[in-house]
């Protein structure tokens, strides 16, 4: 479905950042939304996040939805900190 226009822009872009990052201009190699210092990352995915909301696709969470999701995340950390303490209280035991 792609042109062949669009396969050349892609492949000049490539080269692009790979001759960036051998120059040192941006870190781990300068390829791809990783390789992105994290302000550049915030303003791509807040467009993203914009054009969503624009188009109707974005999720509307209700007050149930965010309920739930917060008790699920509270939920996660007592267990995982009950998961920690447990772990700590081994190896205390095993140095001893």
């Amino acid at each position: 479905m792609t042109s062949q226009h669009d396969q050349t822009g892609r492949s000049g872009q490539h080269n692009q950042a790979g001759a960036q990052g051998q120059q040192g201009g941006q870190p781990s190699g300068g390829r791809g939304f990783a390789g992105m210092d994290r302000e550049r990352q915030r303003e791509i995915a807040s467009q993203g996040g914009r054009a969503a909301h624009a188009s109707g696709n974005a999720h509307q969470f209700t007050s149930e939805e965010a309920r739930a999701a917060g008790s699920k995340r509270h939920a996660n950390n007592a267990s995982r900190n009950a998961a920690a303490n447990a772990n700590a209280s081994k190896g205390d035991s095993s140095l001893s």
